[in-house]
């Protein structure tokens, strides 16, 4: 039998549980607005309208027993000083879930859990979608039959320098590539005759 086994346990420990459920009470007091899964947002919704419930009887007692579930005392007194006024003429209902679509990596329903006057605020902003770059296509070698591509337009590195024309650089680029390959077969002559 179930006996006294009543609400979700979601995969946690007590302590864990109970974790979560106090730092989700703190930033839903804090913000005004979260987004959660659903099954979170049904399982807080009691506890904070419990806090709110205490924000609006405002006495010491009531503060003190706010402090015993959420630890901020920032949010505590925003609870007593902000929230509880503004709740003092409705009997209940300070809080509104909102369903949304559900999460993309595992599919879990989500929801949005809101208090009741916040309505001034900007709406709640929708992730982006995030999508993985297109991959770079590999270089397709060239066909042995395919024409020979046109060299592109020289860049700004490749630009004639000022003062030099185009003659003067292409006649040092040359002489250059000669005294190279000059340098070269008088190496492999040298290794040649040393064995």
């Amino acid at each position: 039998m179930r006996h006294r086994v009543a609400g979700r346990h979601l995969g946690r420990e007590t302590s864990h549980r109970l974790s979560l459920y106090r730092n989700l009470v703190t930033d839903l007091l804090r913000y005004e607005r979260i987004t959660t899964t659903e099954a979170k947002a049904k399982e807080i919704r009691p506890m904070a309208e419990k806090i709110i419930t205490l924000g609006r009887r405002g006495d010491l007692h009531a503060r003190r027993q706010a402090m015993r579930f959420v630890y901020d005392t920032a949010v505590v007194k925003k609870v007593f000083d902000e929230i509880g006024p503004r709740m003092k003429d409705r009997p209940g209902g300070y809080l509104r879930l909102t369903g949304l679509e559900p999460r993309k990596g595992d599919g879990a329903r989500m929801s949005s859990i809101e208090l009741v006057d916040f309505v001034d605020a900007p709406p709640t902003p929708r992730p982006q979608r995030v999508t993985a770059a297109p991959k770079a296509a590999a270089p397709v070698a060239a066909a042995p039959d395919a024409p020979a591509l046109e060299p592109a337009e020289p860049t700004v590195d490749e630009a004639e320098p000022e003062g030099e024309s185009a003659e003067a650089v292409a006649e040092e680029t040359t002489e250059s590539a000669s005294e190279l390959a000059q340098d070269d077969a008088e190496e492999r002559e040298a290794g040649h005759s040393a064995e």
